[in-house]
């Protein structure tokens, strides 16, 4: 008796993997694909009641991976005030924004924002306390910069931190003064008495942020993510809260758990007494890696590099921790068999994370670990090299070219800022990248991201050195396989090939062949199907 499919998509291309190529017509049986070839061949799988999606020249692929994103954090401030420059391009938009909202605010309830970038704003600088003062006399206020590394507080926020002019700047972070005063400015570990003040999210409202992002993910094609730093917001009760989604029907997508590992902060040692070690769970839900930060971003200055930023200050970033720390915990984690995908953007950061990951393999050796490197902005040669050794892996988010390129060669100069995260040469090199958005820093919309891979281009059109470009092919691969590659799960998902999961997105056009210009302002996610299931279709879509 012959197996008759649950859906069938035919008339594509659909594109199922690099090796692969493309095919006509693809078949899924209960929840994995069944059949690829040609439309003759997938026809004598149709049944009465098989699905039949047309997909009339739409090009088809493996669900997309976003292999760095916070999913939790993107949830929640899909709620706050948006103050991206695409919403708020001056600083009296912004200003307006934050007002409106506190206009309306409880008293006392904390009014948050996220997405400004000071570079694009039209006064190029960060916005001061007093202004966010005058915005929201009432209430606490705090915005955060698009890379989630700088926050700018007014008063009543600093106060509730008990932050003023005498207390003490950490080891690894900045309260900014000016003259005397505070200017609102935290960097890094500057803002840890905020984040303290701040209320704890409740399980309904993370299981709710859960919900919310991931079927924003899956309008994007989007069918699985790693969540970068589970535990940021709750603590170990963001376990607890991935876990009621998923067993109340509400984790849209598949979820790789990253889970923060910093001193102080960390959820490692619930999280392993409770037997949750990398690769526990299943294909809806995995225990990934352990997260640990290293430096802060490019565009806020605040990444560890060898050689100064540009300015008179003469900052080289921040060094988030000492060797010998980083080492030992570095360590201790490889001991308890964890995965690591720690954060260094920054030159010297990544020089000290490989050297601690080199010393973890080689008191603990396995070949196959596949510790990362999340974002990996402007690694060297000389780095490359001993990543290859030890068999160590980018995780780049090629949405930062796009978004903050432009930045990158104001803080640091062309020199340093055009080569920046080389994807070309690590797929070059065989380094096997994925590629990401790190949401809520930047947005998920894949299209960005894919123009950036191919072109190489800003959002303002400056080039970043265009010997970094790949194919779209190779910009897919990235997206799918490499994706399923930096989660160890290659073997199950990331190619549409007989036996793997059934995870798909339609396009309106073909990105394989489309010009870079329409990928980028006019291509939409059409549909998705995650496991054999339709859980997206665009209204007005034609199938």
């Amino acid at each position: 008796m012959t197996v008759q499919a649950d859906i069938v998509l035919r008339n594509g291309p659909i594109w199922c993997g690099y090796e692969e190529g493309t095919v006509e017509a693809l078949a899924i049986w209960q929840g994995r694909v069944l059949a690829v070839g040609r439309d003759a061949e997938i026809a004598a799988l149709v049944g009465p009641a098989t699905r039949v999606i047309e997909l009339k020249g739409r090009l088809a692929t493996p669900g997309l991976n976003d292999s760095h994103l916070h999913l939790i954090s993107l949830g929640l401030t899909m709620d706050w005030v948006d103050s991206k420059p695409a919403v708020a391009p001056t600083l009296d938009s912004l200003l307006d924004a934050i007002g409106a909202r506190a206009a309306r605010a409880r008293p006392g309830e904390w009014i948050m924002s996220r997405g400004y970038d000071q570079t694009k704003l039209d006064v190029g600088r960060h916005p001061y306390r007093e202004e966010l003062d005058r915005a929201s006399p009432n209430n606490p206020v705090v915005l955060v910069r698009a890379c989630g590394h700088i926050w700018i507080c007014n008063s009543q926020a600093l106060a509730l931190a008990g932050i003023d002019e005498n207390t003490p700047a950490p080891s690894d972070g900045l309260i900014e003064q000016q003259n005397g005063r505070l200017t609102g400015l935290l960097a890094e570990n500057g803002s840890a008495k905020v984040r303290a003040a701040i209320p704890v999210p409740s399980e309904e409202e993370l299981v709710a942020g859960i919900e919310r992002a991931g079927n924003y993910l899956l309008s994007l094609g989007i069918t699985s993510c790693m969540d970068a730093a589970v535990g940021q917001k709750a603590g170990f009760a963001e376990i607890a809260a991935y876990h009621r989604a998923k067993r109340d029907g509400r984790l849209p997508v598949r979820t790789w758990l990253t889970l923060l590992g910093d001193d102080g902060r960390s959820i490692v040692p619930q999280c392993h007494e409770a037997g949750l070690i990398s690769g526990t769970g299943d294909d809806m839900l995995m225990i990934g890696a352990v997260k640990l930060f290293l430096d802060g971003s490019a565009g806020g200055r605040t990444a560890w590099m060898s050689q100064p930023y540009l300015g008179q200050d003469q900052t080289t970033g921040v060094q988030m921790k000492q060797d010998a720390d980083l080492e030992r915990e570095v360590m201790n984690t490889h001991e308890k068999g964890y995965q690591l995908a720690c954060h260094a953007i920054g030159d010297a950061a990544i020089e000290q994370l490989i050297t601690a990951y080199e010393k973890a393999l080689a008191a603990h050796p396995d070949p196959d670990r596949r510790h990362r490197i999340e974002h990996c902005g402007f690694s060297t040669p000389r780095q490359h090299e001993r990543m290859i050794e030890a068999g160590i892996y980018p995780c780049p988010q090629q949405a930062f070219i796009h978004d903050f390129g432009d930045a990158y060669v104001k803080v640091l100069g062309p020199e340093r800022g055009l080569p920046s995260y080389p994807l070309g040469t690590w797929f070059k090199l065989g380094l096997k990248p994925a590629t990401g958005s790190d949401a809520p820093v930047c947005d998920p919309n894949p299209f960005p991201n894919f123009h950036a891979m191919i072109t190489r281009k800003t959002w303002r059109g400056s080039v970043m050195d265009a010997r970094e470009c790949v194919s779209p092919e190779q910009a897919l691969q990235a997206y799918t396989e490499y994706g399923a590659f930096s989660q160890k799960q290659e073997h199950v998902k990331g190619r549409l090939i007989p036996g793997y999961l059934a995870d798909i997105a339609v396009f309106s056009r073909d990105l394989l062949t489309a010009e870079p210009h329409e990928i980028l302002n006019d291509t939409r996610c059409d549909l998705t199907i995650r496991g054999g299931e339709v859980v997206f279709e665009r209204e007005g879509a034609t199938h």
